[in-house]
């Protein structure tokens, strides 16, 4: 096959189907390419473009293509083509969110510490929400403010209620109050962004990210607390003590390296809604246009 008529937006793998996604999701959520120059990353782009251009430079490899747009699909927005920011792309979820999500499990007894940490973390979801927000669907900074807002108040209202409430509770009991601040938060953001947005499409995706964020953190913030529980009975863990938040961390990592490419696996990033299902505005629009030759619409969900 004559490279130059290769088609570098052609997934690799069939995204209708779950394991498909999967294989997608693991390439282009690694998290060594993180730890790559912008440089490197806009030598992808050139290539993923020249190839979209029909000008392959010579001697490049179908490897070399493929790999080019995983570099291209971690770090660029898949709707306006612009670099990404590090902190907010889905290939740094599992150093960033094993980092916080190791803390929070660790730094749950205090009413200080549950309050920081539920902070960081909501203030990182909020980064990694903006940066792979449908860009075709515009959001305004007070819709972003309202809904960051919404989240933080939620989770710090959820997790100290629970906090002090679950004081006389058995100790495992507390250790899942992370986890329940996290899924309160990730549901009032999904509420507060769908009265935001009238759009039907929009409020499709949001809901559908919102559940796959969830899956994302639940067996680690579930299942780890468990696991923690049981080896802090071991007088070698109680003789470390000081480990016990490191040693969440990279147990987190393991889940999250997981984790992350499933949740995202979930359901397909480009969505489609039959168009008798949007809303009679957009509807309209679209059959004064074009009539019924279109019966469906497209439209990239975010992550």
């Amino acid at each position: 096959m004559a490279l130059s008529s290769f088609d570098i937006d052609a997934p690799r793998w069939d995204q209708s189907t779950f394991m498909g996604r999967l294989k997608h999701f693991f390439n282009i959520t690694d998290c060594r390419t993180a730890l790559l120059p912008d440089s490197r990353l806009d030598e992808a782009k050139a290539l993923v473009e020249s190839c979209r251009a029909g000008s392959v430079p010579p001697g490049t490899t179908v490897e070399q293509l493929h790999y080019a747009k995983k570099l291209y699909d971690s770090a660029f927005h898949p709707d306006t083509g612009d670099r990404m920011n590090l902190i907010g792309r889905m290939s740094f979820q599992v150093p960033g969110g094993m980092a916080i999500t190791g803390f929070m499990l660790q730094f749950y007894r205090t009413v200080p510490a549950v309050v920081f940490w539920q902070w960081v973390n909501q203030s990182f979801n909020a980064l990694v929400n903006y940066t792979n927000r449908n860009a075709a669907s515009p959001i305004t900074p007070k819709q972003i403010g309202v809904a960051y807002v919404t989240a933080t108040s939620t989770a710090l209202a959820t997790a100290v209620g629970l906090n002090l409430y679950t004081k006389k509770a058995p100790p495992l009991v507390a250790r899942w109050v992370p986890f329940v601040a996290v899924a309160a938060a990730n549901f009032l953001l999904c509420s507060s962004l769908n009265s935001l947005k009238k759009n039907i499409p929009a409020v499709k995706g949001i809901t559908q990210v919102v559940v796959s964020r969830i899956t994302m953190a639940a067996p680690g913030m579930i299942v780890l607390p468990i696991i923690m529980q049981r080896l802090e009975k071991y007088k070698f863990m109680q003789r470390i003590t000081f480990l016990h938040g490191p040693i969440q961390v990279m147990m987190v990592g393991v889940f999250l390296i997981f984790m992350v490419p499933a949740a995202c696996s979930l359901f397909p990033q480009r969505c489609s809604m039959a168009v008798s299902k949007l809303e009679p505005e957009l509807r309209d629009s679209i059959r004064s246009q074009y009539g019924d030759s279109i019966q469906r619409v497209y439209f990239n969900k975010g992550l």
